[in-house]
């Protein structure tokens, strides 16, 4: 659905000026392994907050030199797959219910807002929402919970493991998306193809 741009490439050339561009990349990778270990600490505002705070603290530790929330969240941006706004209009049109599963702060619903995604969806349940994460079955059962459907009915479209091995253990079918080829999917657009197989 959307992908984040390398925040490194993004960076104020004046906050990391001196800086050698590995390091810079080598700092927000260590920033987003963090974040990711940690999204459950992003359930709230408050505790979104304290993960920024923390996330900060390590890409500052692996550069060596204070950066701040602000400058780190600057260089954060996603932008939407070219096949998403498509696809969804055209499933929506189809009378599906679409909701959004990711291991994700409680952020998601406002990042999917400003990328006009929002009002394509149905619902949003992250990790840091629904107490569990990918692969864990109970993330979608909130979904389908959501959804108001059953496993049988439903379809996940992931693009990892973890959507692959959380969904069927929730007893959901799966299209595993491999943009490169070698998936279920290689496009967004193949998914009504799939359903009208």
């Amino acid at each position: 659905m959307l992908w984040l741009q390398p925040p490194w490439e993004h960076a104020d050339p004046e906050a990391f000026a001196g800086i050698e561009p590995e390091r810079v990349q080598a700092g927000f990778v260590a920033e987003m392994t963090y974040y990711m270990a940690h999204t459950a600490d992003g359930g709230d505002p408050d505790g979104l907050a304290d993960l920024r705070r923390r996330c900060a603290e390590v890409l500052s530790a692996e550069v060596g030199r204070e950066i701040d929330v602000a400058t780190m969240m600057a260089a954060i941006r996603f932008e939407l797959f070219e096949d998403t706004l498509p696809a969804l209009r055209g499933l929506r049109e189809s009378g599906l219910r679409l909701v959004c599963v990711s291991n994700w702060d409680c952020s998601l619903p406002g990042t999917l807002a400003g990328l006009d995604v929002d009002e394509l969806l149905d619902g949003v349940v992250t990790s840091a929402s629904s107490g569990s994460r990918k692969p864990e079955p109970e993330i979608f059962d909130a979904a389908l919970e959501l959804a108001g459907c059953t496993a049988a009915e439903a379809l996940h479209v992931g693009d990892s493991d973890d959507d692959v091995i959380g969904a069927r253990a929730a007893g959901i079918d799966v299209l595993r998306i491999d943009r490169a080829g070698g998936g279920d999917i290689a496009s967004l657009a193949q998914i009504e193809e799939h359903l009208r197989a």
